[in-house]
């Protein structure tokens, strides 16, 4: 199966956060940013296995910042490690100022999502290449992660995660 890079799953998204997005404080909900990490991670991911794809976990969710009423948010989504069935894809979300212009990072989020056929069993993906040192770093701290979460899901020993030993040296 051909390799792919990191560059060739990047999807992006723009939205308007509009009234019926908002919470009582006028920020955008939480769960309306999730969906639309959901929909713009699964697209990314289908660019780089081009098959179906569904949503195996949500690693991690971070809101560093609360997103306004009438601000213009983007997404950018890019495979950070592709395993033999599965992809890690990180979610960076940016908040635009309608006004001034500004630009700034305000959350982010890794998924992980599984490639699969019409049964829904688990297809092979092919193997990705990073390129820049971000897509780099994040492509290392992959099996770190996909090792943690293994762990603490019971479906692996502390003493078999190998990335996890070597990082805390034992």
């Amino acid at each position: 199966m051909k390799t792919r890079k990191a560059s060739d799953s990047l999807a992006i998204a723009t939205h308007h956060v509009l009234p019926n997005d908002t919470n009582n404080l006028n920020n955008l909900f939480g769960g309306r940013l999730m969906e639309w990490m959901d929909v713009i991670g699964a697209i990314c991911a289908h660019r780089h296995c081009r098959r179906v794809v569904v949503t195996a976990t949500v690693n991690h969710v971070a809101f560093h910042h609360p997103i306004p009423y009438g601000s213009i948010v983007t997404l950018e989504a890019k495979v950070s490690r592709a395993f033999s069935t599965s992809m890690e894809v990180f979610i960076d979300v940016y908040v635009e100022d309608p006004v001034s212009g500004e630009r700034m990072k305000s959350n982010e989020a890794i998924y992980t999502f599984v490639a699969v056929d019409q049964n829904g069993s688990p297809l092979p993906v092919p193997q990705l290449v990073p390129e820049t040192d971000l897509e780099k770093e994040r492509y290392e701290g992959a099996l770190r992660r996909k090792q943690l979460a293994l762990i603490l899901a019971g479906k692996m020993k502390p003493d078999e995660a190998t990335e996890l030993k070597a990082l805390f040296g034992a």
